[in-house]
């Protein structure tokens, strides 16, 4: 799940992704990687993975807030151009990762996460 991320616009993300959509849950934010998508909701942290050469297998990850245990964000730096996201979720080794490009403002994507696992 690596690739550089950019911002969606929530509206767009929710007429894609509504189907994925409990009754009244709305997405705060949504990013596209170069295939893969993943949408902060007021409820959970929606993972969407598109497999094969063809993309038509795709898996919905759902995660909780309250699973989250802990996070950390990367900077940019001078040679390394992308910032990273790591997720922990309880029960699970490895972290999600996530690399952000030039167009994303790795605090907001921060200071979201925090809103939201903090509740």
């Amino acid at each position: 799940m690596m690739g550089n991320a950019s911002k969606l616009d929530p509206r767009d993300a929710a007429k894609e992704f509504g189907r994925l959509l409990a009754h009244g849950e709305q997405i705060h934010e949504a990013y596209q990687l170069v295939r893969d998508s993943f949408l902060f909701t007021d409820r959970r942290l929606i993972l969407v993975d598109k497999q094969g050469v063809t993309g038509k297998k795709v898996e919905y990850h759902s995660v909780p807030y309250k699973a989250i245990t802990q996070f950390s964000v990367e900077t940019a730096g001078h040679f390394d151009l992308d910032a990273e996201l790591k997720i922990w979720v309880s029960g699970g080794e490895a972290p999600i990762s996530k690399q952000f490009g030039k167009g994303v403002d790795v605090y907001e994507v921060q200071a979201l996460l925090a809103a939201f696992v903090s509740r």
